[in-house]
């Protein structure tokens, strides 16, 4: 149980070239992966029917943690010993203790199932998508609602919960992602992606205002992500929709007369912490340069199938198939390789 070897439970053959090799996880889930996070070496799994941890220091074995709730979005602060969850019928903002969630693994306290591992955050439902950001020493927690963006502040002991810092209602449009940047390192700005553009908040003043909306789309777009650009003083973004990507300041001006162009329409896009930008097509992974666009590399499939990204620690990127027929499983690839620049 205290092993730290990290091992892959999958092929033996080390071949000699550099190419990042995709693995399989040999567990099928048999309901739909929504996300994940690791914790440690290891990986919590949110399904539409629970949270299991999947330990990757060994054969790979699978632990039921909850049961009969959805998990749709999550994130692993070991620092703060919680997990931060979208679950449940209502989509509330639920914070579960680590240290609950390993005692029901280890079975070391008797008493465990009887007390109470998780904590609502405020009294939100309807949540969307959160975002954690780091500013100086504070965490900010930053959450989509229907119809409007909560910020709350992780408040240390004696709290030791999140508390409600700013709150902006009433958003002309729903927003769909959200993010938090510090510009020169003093001024917080939320930005935020719905199904007409891009928008940003000035969380001091409260001005709202739009950083692109895509004309040339018909109808509505899909955000992806909104990635601020590394050493760019949180003043740079390349935000991603539909098979797009466009860089802008948190301003709302144009920054590079191009537009990164993903080869099909991805399902999912993510940024990688090797400054890369990676998306999930039907036909192949497409992986680039988070700063110029340009294709690094790309996997295709044996055949056409919709993956989703789930999570990524430096170079370690995790992504599940979607439910094809019975089941799905977890793949993941080590994308840091000698040589890799050249593949």
């Amino acid at each position: 149980r205290d092993s730290h070897i990290n091992i892959n439970v999958a092929p033996t053959s080390h071949d000699m070239s550099d190419t990042p090799e995709i693995r399989k996880y040999k567990k099928r889930f048999s309901s739909e992966i929504l996300c994940a996070s690791l914790w440690g070496v290891n990986l919590l799994i949110g399904t539409e029917a629970g949270l299991m941890l999947l330990d990757r220091s060994g054969v790979g074995k699978v632990y039921q943690l909850i049961s009969r709730r959805r998990f749709q979005q999550m994130e692993v602060l070991s620092d703060q010993n919680i997990l931060v969850t979208i679950s449940g019928k209502k989509n509330r903002v639920r914070v579960y203790y680590l240290s609950w969630l390993k005692s029901k693994i280890l079975r070391t306290d008797a008493q465990v199932e009887r007390r109470n591992g998780w904590i609502n955050v405020g009294d939100l439902h309807g949540a969307v998508h959160f975002k954690i950001v780091k500013y100086e020493r504070i965490k900010f927690l930053v959450i989509a609602l229907r119809d409007s963006i909560e910020i709350y502040a992780w408040a240390p002991k004696p709290y030791h919960k999140f508390m409600a810092f700013k709150s902006f209602a009433e958003l002309k449009e729903r927003p769909l992602l959200v993010d938090l940047t510090v510009e020169e390192g003093s001024r917080l700005k939320v930005v935020y992606g719905s199904n007409q553009g891009f928008h940003a908040i000035d969380v001091d003043s409260g001005e709202l205002y739009d950083i692109y909306i895509p004309k040339h789309i018909q109808g509505g777009i899909s955000p992806h992500t909104i990635v601020t650009l590394p050493n760019s003083n949180g003043l740079q973004l390349l935000i991603c929709y539909d098979n797009e990507g466009v860089y802008v300041n948190t301003y709302g001006k144009v920054t590079k007369n191009m537009m990164l162009q993903w080869g099909e329409m991805p399902t999912s896009v993510a940024f990688i912490g090797t400054g890369q930008i990676m998306g999930w097509g039907n036909k192949a992974i497409e992986i680039r340069s988070v700063e110029t666009g340009h294709l690094d590399g790309v996997f295709m499939h044996k055949k056409a199938q919709k993956l989703k990204f789930l999570c990524e620690r430096n170079d370690k990127v995790f992504f599940s198939s979607a439910k094809g027929g019975s089941s799905c499983q977890i793949y993941f690839m080590t994308l840091n390789k000698p040589g890799m620049a050249n593949w």
